[in-house]
């Protein structure tokens, strides 16, 4: 038994017996990325169109919004939703405070991406549709936005990627994500090889198979 080797074969052993631990905490990772993935797009058309709004007030209030979650670091502010809210008697699941933090902080950058897709089209656009009898919002949706798929897409891929790989803050909350299981079973046996290596590749294939499927989005916008 080769107690020095990080990878030695009695551990991934050990690893394969406890694999019903790592499928929770993949599972857990995969559906806070999904909800945050989602709400931080909604935020992120939301914010975005405020970004570029005529009223100074609602530019302000994007500003701010973006400012605050992309100057602070997420770990603090998923700690500070974790420990904050139970003394406003405000207790919820460690899952959904991860897809809300995580979200929210997703958003700013994806309201970001929003904002620059919305700038990328011309002016004329907007007065030309609203010329035609579209309110404002209605012609973000309806003409300005799908414009806008070649310059956001890359942008919000981008961040779609890095959101996955944020997840992983979890473990701070003991959120029982994949990055709290490996930390948490390899601290009670020291088998850190096997259990980062094997989080570690999870990460990248669900990363990788994201890429991918955004490349072929990105493809049928240039269409």
């Amino acid at each position: 038994m080769d107690v020095n080797n990080p990878f030695a074969l009695y551990k991934w052993q050990a690893l394969f017996d406890a694999r019903e631990l790592f499928i929770d905490g993949l599972t857990t990772t995969l559906e806070v990325t999904v909800g945050a993935l989602v709400l931080s797009i909604l935020l992120g058309i939301v914010f975005g169109i405020a970004g570029v709004f005529p009223n100074r007030v609602i530019r302000a209030l994007n500003r701010v919004y973006v400012e605050f979650f992309q100057n602070t670091p997420l770990v603090i502010q998923v700690i500070f939703i974790y420990n904050a809210l139970p003394h406003i008697h405000i207790v919820m699941p460690v899952l959904l405070i991860g897809i809300i933090g995580v979200g929210v902080y997703t958003g700013a950058y994806m309201a970001e991406a929003v904002r620059g897709g919305i700038m990328s089209v011309s002016k004329g656009q907007l007065e030309a549709a609203m010329s035609q009898g579209f309110n404002y919002w209605q012609a973000m949706w309806y003409i300005i936005l799908p414009q806008t798929k070649k310059v956001m897409l890359p942008a919000m891929a981008n961040q779609a990627i890095n959101l996955v790989k944020n997840t992983s803050v979890l473990a701070m909350i003991a959120g029982g994500d994949l990055m709290y299981q490996a930390d948490s079973w390899s601290g009670s046996n020291m088998y850190y090889g096997p259990a980062y290596f094997t989080a570690g590749v999870s990460y990248w294939i669900i990363c990788f198979l994201l890429s991918k499927y955004i490349n072929k989005l990105e493809k049928k916008a240039e269409v």
